[in-house]
């Protein structure tokens, strides 16, 4: 039933319109619309507006939540330091398939965004603002707010403005990414963590937040911090974008103030009156249960008391018609295709944890569910940016949250229901590569035959290690594509000719195993032998 996201989805409002304010009168506000729905907006100083950001707990709207004020004043005292102008960073990027508020922001009110941008840049004394998009749609509405300003990457043109296409990817709207994208690199994550405020846009210290972001910092420049704060609650004020999709009759962006009861939002959108659960802030995010909805309002610090997370401002409910762990291997396959394949934990680990949640899934038992716990363990705080992070975080959640469907995958090899597919993600084709994606084939070893030479550990390393024992084992249980042809070669030039590749569901002859790491292994005891 996959049906992606259009690029502007429908568009409500709860309250009085902030971000959205003049969406009932046109599609796209021009520049003459914009100044008539929300006027001129001056100019401030860099102290007057870090003391703005500060008075409003202005944070980024992108994920992580960072203050903006904070990050003003470090790009500003970084710039001082070094004596050079900073740059000012539009992350519009969304390859997320479930987030859709920053684009609708862009594509319908593209100057609001441009306000905040321009603001911060005036006063930070930047020449160079870069806008990094991921749709047509947004590029072309972002190209056409430029010209109607007047304002271009032509040189002499003070600020320089130009807009960066980026790829329709997961990793690409991580902030190191989008940065080096705006260098001219492809947009992934360079392997090694910078802070932006000192080292950014050609090397210069570059502010870079989402299009909310700036969007919101426009909408408090004109109103003030005193009125700002009138909406929403005291510690978070103000109006927040969420994308709402999943189980829902009406897919939809709104506007809320902060505060407002979830279920009232989720009942806007026509989701299930007793969800299975509600998946918070994205495919980075966590699930909370029916309970917690009721008692959830929509603010950062209300999700986290309950476990969920605001996060990129994604939830996504599922009914009880469809099997839960079954939807998360669906979005658990294409966070592993994501991997900008960098390092270890992304290109190697999410594939595995794919593959361990297909394993329990299929009725692997017990030993399945340690081995897919050790995997999404072991991938934790060791990856070069944040995706595998982000991705453990989904993953464990969804463990944690599902414990009955869990045990009825593990103990009776499956809950009885399909999967409906209701989690959007893009259509067959989306990728530009196929690496890292899972090949559907496992190893198996033939324990009757395995005389323990060592040589497939040798060969590919990244599947195979001996255990004490001096016996192979692998954690992966699921080669992906691009450790195809490495699985292959031990399998041909094993000596014992106890190795193969097997397609997953095909029966395994007597004697084959797929091959499981050491602690697995023990568990089964003489199951291996």
């Amino acid at each position: 039933m996959n049906t992606p996201l259009p690029d502007v989805p429908e568009v409500r409002v709860v309250g009085l319109p902030q971000l959205t304010q003049g969406f009932d009168l046109v599609e796209r506000l021009d520049l003459s619309m914009h100044l008539k729905v929300h006027g001129p907006l001056e100019p401030l100083s860099g102290e007057v507006l870090a003391q703005l950001c500060e008075e409003i707990s202005l944070r980024g709207r992108g994920g992580a939540g960072f203050p903006f004020g904070r990050k003003l004043r470090a790009v500003a005292k970084s710039a001082i330091r070094r004596g050079v102008r900073p740059v000012v960073v539009v992350n519009g990027s969304e390859g997320e398939p479930a987030c859709r508020k920053d684009t609708v922001l862009l594509n319908r009110a593209p100057h609001l965004v441009l306000d905040g941008a321009l603001l911060a840049a005036e006063a930070l004394g930047a020449r160079t603002l870069a806008v990094a998009v991921t749709r047509n749609s947004t590029e072309i509405s972002v190209r056409a707010a430029l010209a109607e300003r007047g304002l271009s990457d032509r040189r002499g043109q003070r600020p320089r403005v130009r807009v960066v296409r980026t790829p329709e990817r997961m990793v690409s709207g991580e902030a190191s990414s989008v940065i080096r994208a705006v260098n001219g690199g492809p947009a992934i994550p360079p392997g090694r963590r910078t802070r932006a405020a000192d080292s950014g846009v050609g090397g210069a210290p570059t502010l870079l937040s989402n299009a909310e972001t700036f969007a919101q910092l426009a909408v408090a420049a004109r109103i003030g911090a005193h009125r700002y704060a009138h909406t929403g609650v005291g510690p978070e004020p103000g109006t927040v974008l969420l994308t709402l999709s999943g189980a829902v009759a009406h897919p939809m962006v709104v506007e809320v103030p902060t505060g407002v009861p979830l279920r009232y939002v989720l009942n806007l959108a026509g989701a299930p009156p007793v969800p299975q659960g509600v998946l918070t802030g994205g495919y980075h995010g966590t699930w909370i249960d029916a309970t917690a909805v009721d008692e959830t309002m929509v603010s950062r610090e209300s999700l986290a008391g309950v476990g969920g997370s605001l996060g990129a401002g994604a939830i996504l409910p599922i009914g009880p018609e469809t099997c839960p762990l079954g939807e998360a291997l669906r979005v658990a396959h294409w966070l592993a295709a994501e991997t900008a394949g960098q390092c270890g934990p992304c290109r190697l680990g999410l594939p595995a944890a794919a593959g361990g949640l297909t394993d329990v899934l299929n009725g692997g038992g017990p030993a399945a569910l340690e081995a897919l716990r050790e995997i999404t363990q072991a991938v934790r705080g060791r990856g070069a940016c944040k995706h595998p992070d982000g991705s453990s975080r989904f993953f464990s959640s969804t463990l944690a949250a599902f414990t009955d469907d869990l045990a009825a995958h593990v103990l009776r090899g499956g809950c009885g229901r399909e999967t409906a597919g209701v989690l959007p993600l893009p259509l067959p084709g989306y990728a530009d590569t196929q690496e890292s994606i899972p090949s559907g084939e496992r190893l198996a070893v033939d324990w009757t035959l395995c005389q323990g030479h060592g040589l497939c550990a040798d060969i590919v390393p990244e599947l195979i290690r001996i255990n004490p024992d001096g016996y192979p084992s692998v954690a992966d249980a699921i080669v992906p594509t691009h450790l195809r042809a490495g699985a292959q070669r031990a399998v041909r030039r094993c000596p014992a000719l106890a190795m193969r590749l097997e397609r997953i569901g095909a029966p395994a002859p007597s004697g084959i195993r797929a091959v499981l790491p050491s602690p697995v292994r023990k568990a089964l005891g003489s199951g291996l032998g």
